[in-house]
């Protein structure tokens, strides 16, 4: 299933059960991200969703990438929609 997110972009496997991160804002990536590897990252953001300063996340642990705040909300929305593929 693929998603097309506002920050994000990728394609879920129902047979996995794992998120293939293959776009984050403008830049091109390749991650797969487990549900509880999902599930820090959107609690972290939660945690820091009104920071007027905004987030710096990494992508391959290596390229620093700064979210604003409204950047981080667009994130978390998009993180919404991946978890309900989750199966349970």
């Amino acid at each position: 299933m693929l998603l097309t997110g506002n920050i994000i972009s990728g394609e879920f496997d129902e047979l996995t059960n794992e998120f293939s991160l293959q776009k984050v804002k403008s830049f091109t990536t390749q991650s797969t991200i487990k549900e509880n590897q999902l599930k820090s990252l959107y609690d972290y953001l939660e945690k820091h969703r009104d920071d007027m300063d905004g987030q710096i996340i990494t992508l391959y642990d290596q390229m620093p990438l700064r979210l604003s705040q409204e950047e981080i909300n667009l994130f978390i929305a998009d993180l919404e929609k991946v978890q309900l593929m989750y199966r349970q």
